[in-house]
């Protein structure tokens, strides 16, 4: 077990592989047809306290630390369910909305969050705007006690389900980060498609739209103006968050490989009985290992305060690749049946790609780094 994790992790992580296994895992391909998970999921993830477990108790949450968040998403991976979007939701939106929510609105989102009540979602990327976040054209204009929110958003997690969304809008238009804010949008929102993507079937992202959808000043997240900035200040975790998965679907993906390398046969003998195989398998074997160890120091660091946005850089960016190059390795080792969807290697070969584009693409992690050099 890594180092940081302590009993009470072992605990969720246990109760989260069971939930995962049992109530998502079988669901996943009638999921992957439907582009999106059933509601009920959700409600049965707060009843175990799978939602928001980071979150201060006063307001619904779990009281626990991101040691809990990352149990739940290896959980998750480990038992083969990758549809439900609990991560974004509950590490991702519902922290954006504790560090810089007034009181009340804590209390008036983040306990149904925590139930499974509520769905969140987090519009930042647009048809026209990927990594450049300052460069987004959706525009919030103040009339009286109401902006007016005008523009679209688009590959949304959560955003056909989502019940309340996070949306980084220009409250200056005028102005570049500096004119950026964060404004919590309630209802009016026009739903587009469901898209669908080359991997990750089950999961719910879409397109939104906002055609003069008001909504009340009371809703801005901190301060106007200051939206880019707390986008920076939470890309960190975010990232690492995509890191934590990684490494997890590398793990799964040699476990899989291995087990069917001993079944498998071949010329009169198990494919891993070829050295071939073996010698892939060491050294898809000892990148998990150097990849585990890289990903739980930096877990370590960020439960102290101390991962810096360089360091979380460098995670996404290099465990990411790794587990790309681990999943197509293991993926050639199962011949055509590999390319079978009822593999689940085949499934993670395909939802491992986007992991190099979404949360900040590769090459700006890479750019991020090299600026400091």
């Amino acid at each position: 077990m890594p180092g940081w994790m302590r009993d009470d992790h072992k605990a969720l992580a246990e109760l989260a592989y069971e939930f995962f296994a049992k109530e998502c895992e079988p669901n996943e391909k009638r999921w992957g047809r439907q582009q999106h998970v059933d509601r009920d999921i959700w409600h049965k993830a707060g009843e175990l306290g799978l939602l928001c477990a980071s979150i201060p108790e006063q307001y619904g949450g779990g009281g626990g630390d991101f040691g809990h968040e990352a149990a739940i998403m290896d959980a998750q991976v480990r038992a083969l369910a990758p549809s439900f979007g609990g991560a974004v939701h509950s590490a991702i939106i519902a922290h954006y909305i504790n560090a810089y929510g007034t009181h009340e609105q804590k209390l008036k989102w983040l306990p149904k969050m925590a139930s499974g009540e509520l769905v969140s979602a987090i519009a930042m990327t647009e048809p026209g705007t990927g990594s450049d976040l300052q460069g987004i054209k959706t525009t919030a204009v103040k009339e009286g006690d109401e902006y007016v929110i005008n523009g679209s958003k688009t590959f949304i997690t959560n955003g056909f389900l989502s019940d309340i969304v996070v949306v980084a809008a220009k409250t200056d238009p005028a102005q570049g980060a500096a004119g950026v804010s964060l404004i919590v949008v309630e209802q009016g929102i026009k739903r587009g498609r469901n898209l669908e993507k080359v991997g990750q079937h089950g999961q719910d992202t879409c397109e939104l739209f906002f055609d003069n959808v008001r909504v009340p000043t009371s809703n801005l997240l901190g301060e106007e103006g200051q939206g880019f900035r707390y986008l920076m200040e939470q890309l960190p975790q975010e990232r690492l968050i995509i890191a934590v998965p990684a490494v997890a679907s590398i793990e799964k993906a040699v476990e899989l490989t291995i087990g069917y390398a001993k079944e498998r046969h071949a010329f009169g003998k198990p494919i891993l009985a070829f050295q071939n195989t073996r010698f892939e398998l060491a050294e898809c074997s000892t990148l998990a290992t150097v990849a585990r160890t890289f990903l739980d120091g930096c877990i370590a660091k960020h439960m102290a305060g101390e991962l810096d946005v360089v360091g979380a850089a460098k995670a996404k960016w290099w465990l990411t690749e790794q587990q790309n190059i681990v999943a197509d390795r293991c993926m050639q080792l199962f011949g055509g049946y590999g390319y079978m969807v009822e593999y689940p290697i085949a499934r993670i070969w395909t939802d491992s790609r986007i992991q190099k584009i979404y949360g900040g693409t590769n090459e700006i992690m890479k750019e991020i780094i090299g600026r400091t050099l």
